[in-house]
């Protein structure tokens, strides 16, 4: 996994440091998953079979509950900072992701990566490392941790595509299609707060026709 995240450890390093302004208009950021609840969820995983999963599908479900929480507590982190709602909002629709990709681990019967749910600690060491980096890179300024939220989705969003893209089984691919989904939700909410603030995005995972794809269209709606 290293040589997976040293690319984004360079890219936090190399953000312009842009000052921030004052947020004068809070909007809360939207994500389908925010609504749905733990139950429906359940039933939805619940009523699609049971299938025998690859090594490689493992290891992603495992992966991705880590990664979940990374998102989560980054963005706990700088809700704590600066307060601002977007951060918070979008920090409870990871704890969504989270709770759907246990749920996959309950029913595969996978050990749990997150033994210990506490902020900034994870079993992966490179996320772990990732976790400071992206704080750090964060704490500079309101715009660069908007520009952090708009990476860390960016990142997830190519990861679940990868990780679909060798799943089969109909439970794995109905979260990932609905955790791509919400992605792509908070990557529009927080582009668009990055231009709020007059700072820029452009993509460093995904390629440049799907970003523009995304950040062009609606936020998206739906159910599990």
């Amino acid at each position: 996994m290293k040589k997976k995240y040293f690319g984004i450890v360079i890219l936090l390093y190399a953000l312009a440091f842009v000052g921030c302004k004052s947020d004068s208009s809070i909007v809360a950021a939207d994500d389908s998953a925010l609504n749905v609840e733990a139950q429906q969820i359940e039933d939805a995983i619940a009523s699609l079979p049971k299938t025998e999963l690859s090594d490689s599908a493992e290891n992603g479900l495992i992966f991705m509950r880590e990664e979940e929480k990374l998102a989560r507590d980054v963005y706990l982190f700088f809700y704590e900072k600066y307060g601002l709602r977007i951060f918070n909002n979008i920090a409870k629709s990871e704890s969504t992701h989270m709770s759907a990709i246990k749920m996959l681990l309950d029913k595969y019967e996978l050990k749990d990566p997150v033994e210990i749910d506490e902020i900034g600690v994870f079993q992966n060491q490179d996320l772990a490392a990732l976790y400071t980096q992206l704080t750090e890179a964060g704490n500079v300024s309101l715009l660069e941790a908007l520009k952090v939220g708009a990476t860390i989705e960016d990142l997830d969003i190519k990861d679940l595509m990868e990780f679909s893209a060798e799943i089969e089984s109909e439970d794995i691919l109905l979260v990932y299609n609905n955790l791509t989904k919400g992605s792509r939700n908070h990557l529009r909410s927080f582009y668009s707060r990055v231009l709020q603030y007059g700072g820029t995005y452009g993509p460093q995972f995904i390629s440049q026709e799907l970003f523009d794809t995304i950040i062009n269209s609606p936020k998206e709606r739906g159910s599990w």
